[in-house]
């Protein structure tokens, strides 16, 4: 088999027997491409080596090569694609022996989550005027975005049979084509009403499952999700920049703030480990410290 013969093998092997995203196929698959381009460049003093026969020193020097242009979590992300890759290899029998395996990552720059404040949330839900069929459309995808603390992506892929409104539930297909079950608040749920009310008015042709539709009737897409976030936030006068992950950031930390349980909140996020959730504490308790430095009156040294 070629080597391109056994990069397909593997993205095979994502898609069937991982389950993995769209999103991270293609990633993973363009991080091995890459690594292969970097092998058969001459100028890069390798000797043209292939994919499946490689040493430490040829990975050393990718590093090497990716820290010139790249941010510390680009390069771990890269680096664990290519160590499945190499694990899948080595488990086919394809190599012996598995020239990644000791290979450390780079400790990742963590960053705080932001988000929006409860009054930057109100402004921007109010931010939709209008009765024409679009500005209903945009009010129920910021009003379930927040309600409901979706993936951009979870939202472009929701299907009309997904949504309960009487149950007042939405079944998401998240990360790992892992099915969850979600609440949506009744403010989502009346702007959800609404704009099926008048979902028939997009396009003279419609795709019959999905929610969200475009000007033409055919499913809206993530980025276009976004393009809508920014103009409401313009619209709304909403400092800094934001995007659907913003929202979700900011129904995680809202929720918390207000005593919800972090276990809770994973099982809402769809997040696989506790770790991933616990990143939000820091926000609340950094702005804990806040409050209390302002409000105690014994809180200041003298």
């Amino acid at each position: 088999m070629s080597i391109e013969e056994h990069i397909k093998e593997f993205e095979r092997y994502l898609k069937f027997e991982k389950n993995a995203s769209v999103h991270t196929i293609r990633n993973y698959i363009s991080d091995i491409n890459q690594f292969d381009a970097f092998l058969k460049d001459s100028s890069e003093g390798i000797n043209k080596r292939d994919i499946l026969n490689i040493d430490h020193l040829a990975v050393r020097r990718y590093l090497a090569h990716l820290h010139k242009e790249n941010s510390k979590n680009s390069i771990g992300r890269k680096l664990a694609s290519l160590k499945s890759f190499y694990r899948f290899l080595l488990r086919e029998g394809i190599i012996s022996s598995n020239p990644l395996e000791g290979v450390a990552t780079p400790k990742t720059e963590k960053r705080l989550p932001t988000f929006f404040s409860v009054d930057d949330i109100f402004r921007l839900m109010d931010a939709p005027k209008g009765e024409k069929s679009a500005a209903a459309r945009d009010r129920a995808i910021l009003e379930l975005l927040y309600s409901s603390g979706l993936r951009v992506s979870e939202l472009a892929g929701l299907d009309i049979e997904d949504i309960n409104i009487r149950q007042e539930m939405i079944k998401v297909l998240g990360k790992g084509r892992k099915e969850r079950l979600i609440p949506v608040g009744g403010k989502a749920l009346d702007a959800i009403s609404r704009y099926l009310d008048v979902r028939n008015e997009f396009g003279k042709e419609q795709d019959d499952k999905a929610i969200f539709l475009n000007l033409r009737g055919g499913r809206l897409t993530a980025r276009s999700i976004a393009r809508i976030l920014e103009k409401y936030l313009r619209k709304g006068g909403i400092p800094g920049k934001g995007s659907p992950h913003t929202l979700r950031h900011s129904f995680a930390t809202h929720l918390l703030d207000a005593g919800a349980d972090l276990r809770g909140i994973q099982e809402l996020l769809g997040h696989a480990s506790l770790s991933t959730t616990q990143k939000y504490t820091h926000i609340t308790t950094d702005r804990l410290m806040e409050v209390y430095d302002k409000a105690h009156p014994r809180a200041k040294k003298q």
